[in-house]
Protein backbone atom coordinates (compact mmCIF):
# COMPACT_ATOMS: atom_id res chain seq x y z
CA UNK A 1 0.00 0.00 0.00
CA UNK A 2 1.91 2.94 -1.10
CA UNK A 3 2.25 6.41 0.74
CA UNK A 4 0.69 9.46 -1.16
CA UNK A 5 3.42 11.92 -2.88
CA UNK A 6 3.07 15.36 -0.91
CA UNK A 7 5.87 18.25 -0.76
CA UNK A 8 6.30 17.74 3.23
CA UNK A 9 6.32 15.50 6.00
CA UNK A 10 4.34 15.46 9.92
CA UNK A 11 7.24 18.73 11.40
CA UNK A 12 8.27 18.30 15.30
CA UNK A 13 5.85 21.83 15.54
CA UNK A 14 2.60 20.87 13.85
CA UNK A 15 0.87 19.76 17.03
CA UNK A 16 0.74 21.45 20.76
CA UNK A 17 1.06 17.99 21.71
CA UNK A 18 4.03 16.39 22.51
CA UNK A 19 4.87 13.40 20.13
CA UNK A 20 5.97 10.93 22.72
CA UNK A 21 4.44 7.74 21.30
CA UNK A 22 6.80 5.20 19.31
CA UNK A 23 5.74 2.73 16.90
CA UNK A 24 6.27 0.00 19.97
CA UNK A 25 3.77 1.64 22.17
CA UNK A 26 1.28 1.99 19.86
CA UNK A 27 1.06 -1.39 18.77
CA UNK A 28 0.82 -2.32 22.13
CA UNK A 29 -2.00 0.48 22.96
CA UNK A 30 -3.83 -1.45 19.79
CA UNK A 31 -3.20 -4.69 20.69
CA UNK A 32 -4.46 -4.09 24.23
CA UNK A 33 -7.30 -2.35 22.78
CA UNK A 34 -8.54 -5.24 20.43
CA UNK A 35 -7.80 -7.92 22.49
CA UNK A 36 -10.57 -7.19 24.84
CA UNK A 37 -12.63 -9.07 26.98
CA UNK A 38 -14.80 -10.38 24.44
CA UNK A 39 -13.40 -13.21 23.09
CA UNK A 40 -13.57 -14.23 26.72
CA UNK A 41 -16.95 -14.05 26.79
CA UNK A 42 -18.44 -14.99 23.21
CA UNK A 43 -16.76 -18.50 22.52
CA UNK A 44 -19.86 -19.90 23.26
CA UNK A 45 -22.09 -17.74 21.54
CA UNK A 46 -19.75 -17.80 18.46
CA UNK A 47 -20.01 -22.10 18.73
CA UNK A 48 -23.88 -22.14 19.13
CA UNK A 49 -23.78 -20.55 15.12
CA UNK A 50 -20.51 -22.76 13.62
CA UNK A 51 -20.48 -25.21 15.73
CA UNK A 52 -16.65 -26.57 15.81
CA UNK A 53 -15.38 -24.43 13.17
CA UNK A 54 -14.79 -21.62 15.08
CA UNK A 55 -11.51 -20.59 13.64
CA UNK A 56 -13.39 -19.62 10.47
CA UNK A 57 -15.49 -16.78 11.08
CA UNK A 58 -12.61 -15.26 13.60
CA UNK A 59 -10.33 -15.60 10.29
CA UNK A 60 -13.05 -14.07 8.33
CA UNK A 61 -13.97 -10.96 10.47
CA UNK A 62 -9.85 -10.52 10.91
CA UNK A 63 -9.72 -9.61 6.64
CA UNK A 64 -13.08 -7.69 6.88
CA UNK A 65 -11.49 -5.47 10.03
CA UNK A 66 -8.28 -5.14 8.14
CA UNK A 67 -10.22 -3.63 4.92
CA UNK A 68 -11.63 -0.76 7.21
CA UNK A 69 -8.51 -0.48 9.20
CA UNK A 70 -6.90 0.42 5.30
CA UNK A 71 -9.33 3.67 5.14
CA UNK A 72 -8.65 4.41 8.94
CA UNK A 73 -4.68 4.48 8.17
CA UNK A 74 -5.37 6.60 5.33
CA UNK A 75 -8.03 8.69 7.02
CA UNK A 76 -5.67 9.14 10.11
CA UNK A 77 -2.36 9.76 8.22
CA UNK A 78 -4.00 12.32 6.16
CA UNK A 79 -5.18 13.94 8.87
CA UNK A 80 -3.60 13.78 11.67
CA UNK A 81 -5.70 16.32 14.02
CA UNK A 82 -9.01 14.86 13.00
CA UNK A 83 -9.84 12.74 15.60
CA UNK A 84 -12.57 10.29 14.85
CA UNK A 85 -14.68 9.04 11.88
CA UNK A 86 -17.68 11.64 12.65
CA UNK A 87 -15.14 14.61 11.99
CA UNK A 88 -14.12 12.07 8.83
CA UNK A 89 -18.05 12.28 8.09
CA UNK A 90 -18.39 16.24 8.33
CA UNK A 91 -15.16 16.91 6.02
CA UNK A 92 -16.79 14.36 3.34
CA UNK A 93 -20.38 14.95 3.97
CA UNK A 94 -20.36 18.75 4.93
CA UNK A 95 -23.76 17.75 7.21
CA UNK A 96 -23.55 18.43 10.65
CA UNK A 97 -26.74 15.96 11.16
CA UNK A 98 -24.63 13.09 9.65
CA UNK A 99 -21.45 13.94 11.76
CA UNK A 100 -23.64 13.75 14.48
CA UNK A 101 -25.16 10.57 14.03
CA UNK A 102 -21.61 8.87 13.72
CA UNK A 103 -20.65 10.09 16.51
CA UNK A 104 -23.59 8.99 18.36
CA UNK A 105 -23.10 5.31 16.92
CA UNK A 106 -19.75 5.49 18.37
CA UNK A 107 -21.34 6.67 21.15
CA UNK A 108 -24.48 4.18 21.95
CA UNK A 109 -21.68 1.53 21.16
CA UNK A 110 -19.62 2.01 23.83
CA UNK A 111 -22.20 1.59 25.90
CA UNK A 112 -24.42 -1.33 24.42
CA UNK A 113 -20.76 -2.76 24.71
CA UNK A 114 -20.37 -2.23 28.39
CA UNK A 115 -23.81 -3.18 29.52
CA UNK A 116 -22.62 -6.54 27.24
CA UNK A 117 -19.20 -6.83 29.00
CA UNK A 118 -21.07 -6.42 32.66
CA UNK A 119 -23.09 -9.37 31.77
CA UNK A 120 -19.94 -11.22 31.22
CA UNK A 121 -18.30 -9.51 34.47
CA UNK A 122 -21.30 -11.59 35.91
CA UNK A 123 -21.85 -14.75 35.00
CA UNK A 124 -19.79 -18.11 35.42
CA UNK A 125 -16.66 -16.75 35.84
CA UNK A 126 -17.66 -14.86 39.56
CA UNK A 127 -19.59 -17.90 39.90
CA UNK A 128 -15.90 -19.89 40.35
CA UNK A 129 -15.98 -17.98 43.42
CA UNK A 130 -19.37 -16.66 44.74
CA UNK A 131 -22.69 -17.32 43.01
CA UNK A 132 -24.61 -14.37 43.02
CA UNK A 133 -28.28 -13.06 40.49
CA UNK A 134 -26.42 -12.00 37.25
CA UNK A 135 -28.24 -8.83 36.39
CA UNK A 136 -27.75 -7.16 40.08
CA UNK A 137 -24.14 -7.85 39.85
CA UNK A 138 -23.96 -6.31 36.71
CA UNK A 139 -25.69 -2.83 37.68
CA UNK A 140 -22.70 -3.10 40.62
CA UNK A 141 -20.16 -3.58 38.62
CA UNK A 142 -20.93 -0.37 36.18
CA UNK A 143 -21.61 1.56 39.12
CA UNK A 144 -17.74 0.54 40.57
CA UNK A 145 -16.47 1.18 37.17
CA UNK A 146 -18.41 4.42 37.20
CA UNK A 147 -16.41 5.18 40.48
CA UNK A 148 -12.93 4.39 38.82
CA UNK A 149 -14.02 6.53 35.95
CA UNK A 150 -14.51 9.69 37.87
CA UNK A 151 -11.96 9.48 39.91
CA UNK A 152 -9.34 10.10 37.34
CA UNK A 153 -8.39 9.22 34.04
CA UNK A 154 -4.48 8.92 35.29
CA UNK A 155 -5.79 6.39 37.65
CA UNK A 156 -7.95 4.72 35.49
CA UNK A 157 -5.32 3.94 32.98
CA UNK A 158 -2.02 3.32 34.90
CA UNK A 159 -3.43 -0.07 35.52
CA UNK A 160 -4.12 -0.98 32.47
CA UNK A 161 -1.04 -2.08 31.01
CA UNK A 162 -0.61 -4.66 33.31
CA UNK A 163 -4.24 -5.64 33.09
CA UNK A 164 -3.34 -6.51 29.26
CA UNK A 165 -0.37 -8.56 30.00
CA UNK A 166 -2.90 -10.23 32.57
CA UNK A 167 -5.79 -10.61 29.89
CA UNK A 168 -2.98 -11.82 27.12
CA UNK A 169 -1.63 -14.77 29.60
CA UNK A 170 -5.37 -16.26 30.11
CA UNK A 171 -5.52 -16.38 26.26
CA UNK A 172 -2.07 -17.87 26.41
CA UNK A 173 -2.62 -20.43 28.71
CA UNK A 174 -5.61 -21.44 26.89
CA UNK A 175 -3.62 -22.23 23.66
CA UNK A 176 -0.72 -24.04 25.67
CA UNK A 177 -3.01 -26.19 27.72
CA UNK A 178 -4.64 -27.62 24.78
CA UNK A 179 -1.45 -27.93 23.07
CA UNK A 180 -0.77 -30.21 25.99
CA UNK A 181 -3.80 -32.02 25.64
CA UNK A 182 -3.52 -33.25 22.32
CA UNK A 183 -0.36 -34.87 23.15
CA UNK A 184 -3.00 -37.38 25.71
CA UNK A 185 -6.29 -36.80 24.06
CA UNK A 186 -8.41 -34.41 22.03
CA UNK A 187 -10.69 -33.93 19.37
CA UNK A 188 -9.71 -32.56 16.27
CA UNK A 189 -11.64 -33.67 13.77
CA UNK A 190 -14.53 -30.95 15.73
CA UNK A 191 -12.78 -28.20 13.87
CA UNK A 192 -14.65 -28.96 11.19
CA UNK A 193 -18.24 -29.70 12.45
CA UNK A 194 -21.03 -27.04 11.77
CA UNK A 195 -24.45 -27.48 13.33
CA UNK A 196 -26.54 -29.87 11.58
CA UNK A 197 -28.23 -28.97 9.08
CA UNK A 198 -26.56 -25.68 8.44
CA UNK A 199 -24.10 -24.97 5.45
CA UNK A 200 -20.51 -23.70 5.93
CA UNK A 201 -20.90 -20.60 4.50
CA UNK A 202 -24.65 -19.67 5.96
CA UNK A 203 -22.79 -20.49 9.35
CA UNK A 204 -19.37 -18.48 8.84
CA UNK A 205 -20.73 -15.55 7.63
CA UNK A 206 -23.65 -15.78 10.33
CA UNK A 207 -20.83 -16.49 13.04
CA UNK A 208 -18.58 -13.09 11.92
CA UNK A 209 -20.74 -10.58 12.85
CA UNK A 210 -20.28 -12.15 16.62
CA UNK A 211 -16.59 -12.71 15.83
CA UNK A 212 -16.48 -9.02 14.64
CA UNK A 213 -17.21 -7.92 18.42
CA UNK A 214 -13.75 -8.63 19.23
CA UNK A 215 -11.86 -7.29 16.49
CA UNK A 216 -13.33 -3.46 17.42
CA UNK A 217 -11.50 -0.98 19.16
CA UNK A 218 -8.97 -0.30 16.75
CA UNK A 219 -10.54 2.71 15.29
CA UNK A 220 -10.13 4.42 19.17
CA UNK A 221 -6.75 4.60 18.06
CA UNK A 222 -7.20 7.29 16.34
CA UNK A 223 -7.54 9.77 18.89
CA UNK A 224 -4.15 9.29 19.83
CA UNK A 225 -2.78 10.34 16.35
CA UNK A 226 -1.11 13.53 17.37
CA UNK A 227 0.84 11.99 20.16
CA UNK A 228 2.59 9.48 17.52
CA UNK A 229 6.07 10.35 16.23
CA UNK A 230 6.13 9.74 12.17
CA UNK A 231 2.86 9.28 12.42
CA UNK A 232 2.54 8.35 8.56
CA UNK A 233 5.08 5.40 9.30
CA UNK A 234 4.12 4.65 12.54
CA UNK A 235 0.37 4.53 12.36
CA UNK A 236 -0.23 1.81 9.83
CA UNK A 237 2.38 -0.35 11.01
CA UNK A 238 1.19 -0.78 13.96
CA UNK A 239 -2.44 -0.89 13.22
CA UNK A 240 -2.09 -3.79 11.05
CA UNK A 241 0.59 -5.33 12.82
CA UNK A 242 -1.97 -5.38 15.96
CA UNK A 243 -4.37 -6.57 14.14
CA UNK A 244 -2.69 -9.24 12.37
CA UNK A 245 -1.34 -10.29 15.90
CA UNK A 246 -4.53 -10.64 17.17
CA UNK A 247 -6.35 -12.73 14.69
CA UNK A 248 -3.51 -15.09 14.83
CA UNK A 249 -4.54 -15.64 19.17
CA UNK A 250 -8.31 -15.54 18.77
CA UNK A 251 -7.44 -18.04 15.51
CA UNK A 252 -5.36 -19.94 17.75
CA UNK A 253 -8.01 -19.64 20.26
CA UNK A 254 -10.76 -21.12 18.14
CA UNK A 255 -8.84 -23.94 17.43
CA UNK A 256 -8.23 -24.73 21.17
CA UNK A 257 -11.63 -24.46 22.17
CA UNK A 258 -12.98 -26.81 19.19
CA UNK A 259 -10.86 -29.08 20.00
CA UNK A 260 -11.07 -29.43 23.98
CA UNK A 261 -14.66 -29.89 23.90
CA UNK A 262 -17.91 -30.34 21.72
CA UNK A 263 -19.78 -27.17 20.72
CA UNK A 264 -22.72 -28.51 22.49
CA UNK A 265 -21.01 -27.69 26.07
CA UNK A 266 -19.12 -24.69 25.03
CA UNK A 267 -22.85 -23.13 24.00
CA UNK A 268 -23.92 -23.88 27.36
CA UNK A 269 -20.94 -21.57 29.41
CA UNK A 270 -20.52 -18.16 29.49
CA UNK A 271 -17.17 -18.63 31.01
CA UNK A 272 -16.48 -20.83 27.26
CA UNK A 273 -12.77 -20.94 28.29
CA UNK A 274 -12.73 -21.48 31.77
CA UNK A 275 -14.57 -24.54 30.59
CA UNK A 276 -12.10 -25.54 27.97
CA UNK A 277 -9.38 -25.22 30.52
CA UNK A 278 -10.72 -27.27 32.61
CA UNK A 279 -11.42 -29.82 30.30
CA UNK A 280 -7.62 -29.96 29.19
CA UNK A 281 -6.67 -31.73 32.78
CA UNK A 282 -3.57 -29.57 33.01
CA UNK A 283 -3.38 -28.45 36.81
CA UNK A 284 -4.54 -24.85 36.36
CA UNK A 285 -6.41 -23.86 39.06
CA UNK A 286 -10.34 -22.61 38.10
CA UNK A 287 -9.78 -19.64 40.70
CA UNK A 288 -7.02 -18.78 38.88
CA UNK A 289 -8.38 -18.83 35.78
CA UNK A 290 -11.34 -17.09 36.27
CA UNK A 291 -9.43 -14.48 37.98
CA UNK A 292 -7.55 -13.51 35.16
CA UNK A 293 -11.05 -13.59 33.08
CA UNK A 294 -12.96 -10.91 35.39
CA UNK A 295 -9.54 -9.00 35.11
CA UNK A 296 -9.67 -8.89 31.22
CA UNK A 297 -13.38 -8.36 31.19
CA UNK A 298 -13.39 -5.14 34.18
CA UNK A 299 -10.30 -3.65 31.88
CA UNK A 300 -12.61 -3.92 28.73
CA UNK A 301 -15.34 -2.08 30.23
CA UNK A 302 -13.34 0.13 31.88
CA UNK A 303 -11.84 1.26 29.18
CA UNK A 304 -15.31 1.49 27.17
CA UNK A 305 -16.83 3.72 29.66
CA UNK A 306 -13.36 6.14 29.86
CA UNK A 307 -14.25 6.29 26.12
CA UNK A 308 -17.68 6.72 26.02
CA UNK A 309 -18.22 9.36 28.80
CA UNK A 310 -15.48 11.30 27.35
CA UNK A 311 -16.72 10.96 23.40
CA UNK A 312 -20.18 12.58 25.43
CA UNK A 313 -18.49 14.97 27.35
CA UNK A 314 -16.65 15.87 23.99
CA UNK A 315 -20.12 16.22 21.73
CA UNK A 316 -21.53 18.14 24.49
CA UNK A 317 -19.01 20.63 24.48
CA UNK A 318 -19.47 21.09 20.15
CA UNK A 319 -22.77 21.47 21.24
CA UNK A 320 -24.29 18.31 19.47
CA UNK A 321 -25.71 17.04 22.61
CA UNK A 322 -27.10 19.05 25.69
CA UNK A 323 -24.60 21.38 27.58
CA UNK A 324 -25.37 20.10 31.37
CA UNK A 325 -23.04 16.57 29.56
CA UNK A 326 -19.86 18.87 29.75
CA UNK A 327 -20.00 19.94 33.89
CA UNK A 328 -16.94 18.19 35.47
CA UNK A 329 -16.07 17.29 39.03
CA UNK A 330 -14.12 20.61 40.06
CA UNK A 331 -11.23 18.88 42.10
CA UNK A 332 -10.94 15.67 39.80
CA UNK A 333 -11.48 17.55 36.74
CA UNK A 334 -13.56 14.27 35.30
CA UNK A 335 -16.91 14.85 33.44
CA UNK A 336 -19.40 13.50 35.79
CA UNK A 337 -22.71 14.19 34.44
CA UNK A 338 -21.51 11.77 31.27
CA UNK A 339 -20.15 9.15 33.41
CA UNK A 340 -23.54 9.32 35.37
CA UNK A 341 -25.59 9.88 32.14
CA UNK A 342 -23.80 7.05 30.38
CA UNK A 343 -23.24 4.82 32.88
CA UNK A 344 -27.38 4.45 34.07
CA UNK A 345 -28.07 3.70 30.42
CA UNK A 346 -25.47 0.86 30.58
CA UNK A 347 -27.26 -0.42 33.20
CA UNK A 348 -30.89 -0.20 32.09
CA UNK A 349 -29.20 -2.03 28.93
CA UNK A 350 -28.28 -4.96 31.18
CA UNK A 351 -32.02 -5.76 31.72
CA UNK A 352 -31.64 -7.03 28.00
CA UNK A 353 -29.84 -9.91 29.61
CA UNK A 354 -28.40 -11.46 26.22
CA UNK A 355 -25.11 -11.15 25.47
CA UNK A 356 -25.37 -12.04 21.81
CA UNK A 357 -27.93 -9.22 21.08
CA UNK A 358 -25.70 -6.92 22.60
CA UNK A 359 -23.06 -7.79 21.16
CA UNK A 360 -24.45 -8.05 17.29
CA UNK A 361 -26.04 -4.31 18.63
CA UNK A 362 -22.83 -2.97 18.75
CA UNK A 363 -21.47 -4.30 15.39
CA UNK A 364 -24.64 -3.20 13.95
CA UNK A 365 -23.44 0.77 15.54
CA UNK A 366 -20.25 0.43 14.37
CA UNK A 367 -20.81 -0.76 11.46
CA UNK A 368 -22.56 2.53 10.13
CA UNK A 369 -19.60 4.21 11.21
CA UNK A 370 -17.13 1.90 9.27
CA UNK A 371 -19.30 2.45 6.11
CA UNK A 372 -18.95 6.03 6.77
CA UNK A 373 -15.45 5.94 6.96
CA UNK A 374 -15.12 3.77 3.76
CA UNK A 375 -17.02 5.83 1.84
CA UNK A 376 -15.32 9.29 3.34
CA UNK A 377 -11.74 7.73 1.99
CA UNK A 378 -13.24 7.79 -1.79
CA UNK A 379 -14.84 11.28 -1.69
CA UNK A 380 -11.91 12.92 0.02
CA UNK A 381 -9.63 12.07 -2.19
CA UNK A 382 -9.86 14.49 -4.40
CA UNK A 383 -8.76 16.71 -1.06
CA UNK A 384 -5.22 17.07 -1.11
CA UNK A 385 -2.81 18.16 1.95
CA UNK A 386 0.90 19.35 2.36
CA UNK A 387 1.90 16.36 3.75
CA UNK A 388 3.16 12.72 3.40
CA UNK A 389 0.33 10.46 3.97
CA UNK A 390 -0.20 6.74 3.95
CA UNK A 391 -2.86 5.77 0.80
CA UNK A 392 -4.62 2.46 0.68
CA UNK A 393 -5.37 1.00 -2.94
CA UNK A 394 -8.69 1.90 -3.82
CA UNK A 395 -10.32 -1.16 -3.87
CA UNK A 396 -9.70 -1.54 -0.04
CA UNK A 397 -12.24 0.72 0.64
CA UNK A 398 -14.87 -0.01 -2.21
CA UNK A 399 -14.76 -3.49 -0.24
CA UNK A 400 -14.98 -2.41 3.25
CA UNK A 401 -18.63 -0.60 1.84
CA UNK A 402 -19.60 -3.94 0.45
CA UNK A 403 -18.64 -5.88 3.60
CA UNK A 404 -19.86 -3.35 5.89
CA UNK A 405 -23.37 -3.79 4.10
CA UNK A 406 -23.25 -7.67 4.28
CA UNK A 407 -22.51 -7.65 8.03
CA UNK A 408 -25.40 -5.32 8.07
CA UNK A 409 -27.90 -8.01 5.95
CA UNK A 410 -27.40 -10.70 8.09
CA UNK A 411 -28.39 -8.85 11.10
CA UNK A 412 -31.30 -10.23 13.06
CA UNK A 413 -34.41 -7.65 12.85
CA UNK A 414 -34.65 -8.10 17.00
CA UNK A 415 -30.65 -6.11 16.25
CA UNK A 416 -32.32 -3.55 13.44
CA UNK A 417 -34.91 -2.52 15.95
CA UNK A 418 -32.67 -2.25 19.36
CA UNK A 419 -30.27 0.04 17.31
CA UNK A 420 -33.00 1.95 15.26
CA UNK A 421 -34.20 2.95 18.83
CA UNK A 422 -30.62 3.74 20.13
CA UNK A 423 -30.85 5.83 17.10
CA UNK A 424 -34.17 7.87 17.55
CA UNK A 425 -32.98 8.42 21.11
CA UNK A 426 -29.64 9.91 19.64
CA UNK A 427 -31.77 12.04 17.34
CA UNK A 428 -34.31 13.43 20.01
CA UNK A 429 -31.02 14.58 22.09
CA UNK A 430 -29.41 16.45 19.27
CA UNK A 431 -33.19 18.30 18.16
CA UNK A 432 -32.74 18.98 22.09
CA UNK A 433 -29.76 20.44 21.59
CA UNK A 434 -30.28 22.34 18.72
CA UNK A 435 -33.22 23.75 20.35
CA UNK A 436 -31.28 24.72 23.57
CA UNK A 437 -28.41 26.35 21.29
CA UNK A 438 -30.98 28.58 19.60
CA UNK A 439 -32.89 29.97 22.61
CA UNK A 440 -29.24 30.63 24.20
CA UNK A 441 -28.45 32.56 20.94
CA UNK A 442 -31.76 34.46 20.96
CA UNK A 443 -31.23 34.88 24.93
CA UNK A 444 -27.98 36.40 24.12
CA UNK A 445 -28.94 38.60 21.00
CA UNK A 446 -31.42 40.11 23.28
CA UNK A 447 -29.35 40.87 26.53
CA UNK A 448 -26.69 42.40 23.74
CA UNK A 449 -29.50 44.80 22.53
CA UNK A 450 -30.15 45.97 26.16
CA UNK A 451 -26.58 46.08 26.79
CA UNK A 452 -26.20 48.59 23.77
CA UNK A 453 -25.69 52.20 24.17
CA UNK A 454 -28.26 54.54 22.90
CA UNK A 455 -28.13 57.19 20.71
Amino acid sequence: MPTDAAPTSEGPNDTRLRRAITGPLLFAFILGDVLGAGIYALMGVLSDRVGGMLWAPLLLALVLALLTAGSYAELVTKYPRAGGASVFAERAFRNRLVSFLVGFCMLAAGVVSAAGLSLAFAGEYLRTFIDLPTIPVAMVFLVIVALLNARGVRESLGANLVMTVIEVSGLVIVVVVVGLLLAGGGDVSRVTQLPEGTGAATAVLAGAIIAYYSFVGFETSANMIEEVKQPSKTYPVALFGALLAAGVVYVLVGLASSIALPASELSESSGPLLAVVEASGVAIPSWLFSLIALVAVANGALLTMIMTSRLTYGMSEQRLLPRTLSRVLPQRKTPWVAILATTLVAMLLTLVGDLATLAETVVLLLLFVFLSANVSVLVLRRDRVQHAHFRVWTFVPVLGVASCILLMTQQRPEVWLFGAILLAVGAVLYVISRWTRSREGARDADLAEETAPRA
